[in-house]
């Protein structure tokens, strides 16, 4: 689909009628409905089979409804100027009079909110009156989808529409940082921790374990429901082994996430090699060791969550 006036005015329509569509970001495909409508926001979960305690991220295009809806402070202006539009998500103290629907929230007092680069949805939010809850579109603590066949593949029919913009560039979920007193990370994402505490001088700590406050702080996670070996050496036979730099000797079993070790190719093309290797119906997977730095400190963890599937089974 070409994402042309008319496919903006479509996608419009529908959300006007609380209904859910998929939208493009620069870095997963969402699952997008008015966040001011319950009506609209109840169904994302419904879709998704989404846990209500697990809070959703609110995109804008720019400040002008947020200052409605949040409390604005200066680290999150520095962080905004610096890093939005792009792939950073914010927690903020949510005002008592915001017209967010309380199932965004779970009743929390705060909000995470995100302002997309990506072009489509950019235009989207540009022509609506009120802010987008856009959690990534897959069922909960599956593979997040990079095209809009992912999209298409998890959900079928069930979604009104699938905004088309191509395979996502960073591929990863946004980084999400709690302004909400003493700052800290909640979520590894598109923009790696080691930018943000340079930037801003200080030394922020990413909190592995803490209560539900934001999306993405779930045990369980962006996985294909395979058995997963991280740092792994050799790879058994049967097993899909995933790699980060090409190997003079190759097989048929090895997936390149990059081919010279460049880890921001690597988190692009990790997702997509999953559903891969899970349409070619392998029962394990094995993954050599990543450097824990940058983006390679993102694959890891998402690969972490990834291989915990065991737990909810």
């Amino acid at each position: 689909m070409k994402n042309n006036l008319s496919n903006i005015k479509k996608a419009v329509k529908y959300l006007n009628k609380n209904k859910c569509i998929a939208i493009p970001t620069e870095t997963v495909y969402g699952l997008a409905a008015n966040a001011y409508s319950s009506s609209a926001t109840s169904k994302i979960f419904k879709l998704k089979n989404r846990p209500k305690r697990n809070p959703l991220i609110v995109h804008y295009y720019n400040l002008r409804l947020l200052k409605k809806d949040c409390e604005i402070n200066k680290i999150f202006l520095k962080l905004y100027k610096k890093y939005s539009p792009g792939p950073i998500s914010y927690i903020l103290k949510l005002k008592k009079n915001s017209l967010i629907s309380k199932n965004v929230t779970n009743k929390k007092k705060t909000l995470a909110v995100r302002f997309p680069k990506h072009p489509v949805a950019r235009n989207l939010l540009k022509s609506l009156k009120y802010p987008l809850a856009a959690p990534s579109a897959n069922i909960s603590t599956k593979i997040s989808p990079v095209t809009k066949k992912d999209v298409k593949d998890e959900f079928g029919r069930k979604v009104s529409l699938i905004l088309d913009g191509g395979q996502c560039k960073i591929g990863v979920e946004s980084t999400i940082v709690n302004l909400v007193n003493k700052p800290n990370i909640l979520r590894l994402g598109g923009i790696p921790q080691e930018s943000i505490k340079k930037y801003l001088n200080t030394n922020l700590s990413f909190k592995k374990k803490s209560k539900i406050n934001s999306p993405g702080q779930y045990k369980t996670h962006y996985s294909p429901y395979i058995k997963i070996r991280l740092n792994v050496r050799k790879a058994k036979k049967d097993e899909a082994f995933i790699l980060i730099k090409k190997r003079k000797k190759t097989s048929l079993n090895y997936f390149y996430l990059s081919n010279d070790r460049n880890l921001k190719k690597a988190a692009k093309n990790l997702y997509k090699t999953l559903r891969l290797i899970k349409k070619r119906k392998y029962k394990s997977i094995a993954v050599e060791k990543i450097p824990n730095k940058g983006f390679g400190e993102v694959i890891n963890d998402r690969l972490m969550r990834a291989s915990n599937f065991k737990w909810i089974i």
